[in-house]
């Protein structure tokens, strides 16, 4: 039976950004919500380490967890939202929430690791300048009391 989904298309039409990444960590699939999201063209992204979009400070922990879901063939972000830091092209910041799946070969081993990242820069500001304002009026409510 032939499938009605055109999978390379679904993945050049969705929105968020999808990333792959083989079991050294070397980008192979960077969709145009990438492009979008991250600023880098797929030419500039294609082959490149995901040390691309981890902020500096961040790249040790994260390779530590790379490496352990590589060597275990497991992530618990795979269901779970994660919520990292990130960095464009332009150096600006980000903040990026995303799940991941893991890919395996006919030898069982993990062939890849596939994110769908979502940016989540603007909620991520207004919600901590909600939790600011509220801090600010406890902070009055307890000086008028």
């Amino acid at each position: 039976m032939e499938s009605i989904i055109d999978c390379h298309q679904l993945v050049a039409a969705v929105g968020d950004a999808v990333i792959a990444s083989d079991a050294k960590g070397a980008i192979v699939l960077w969709n145009p919500g990438a492009v979008r999201m991250f600023g880098y063209s797929e030419a500039e992204a294609l082959g490149q380490s995901l040390d691309l979009i981890t902020p500096e400070r961040l790249r040790k922990r994260h390779w530590e967890g790379y490496d352990k879901s590589m060597a275990t063939g497991t992530t618990r972000y795979g269901n779970d939202l994660l919520r990292v830091p990130a960095t464009h092209k332009d150096g600006r910041s980000m903040s990026i929430a995303f799940t991941v799946a893991m890919l395996f070969g006919t030898d069982e081993k993990v062939s890849a690791v596939v994110a769908i990242i979502r940016d989540e820069t603007v909620r991520f500001s207004d919600e901590r300048a909600l939790k600011k304002r509220i801090a600010e009026l406890d902070a009055q409510l307890a000086a008028a009391s």
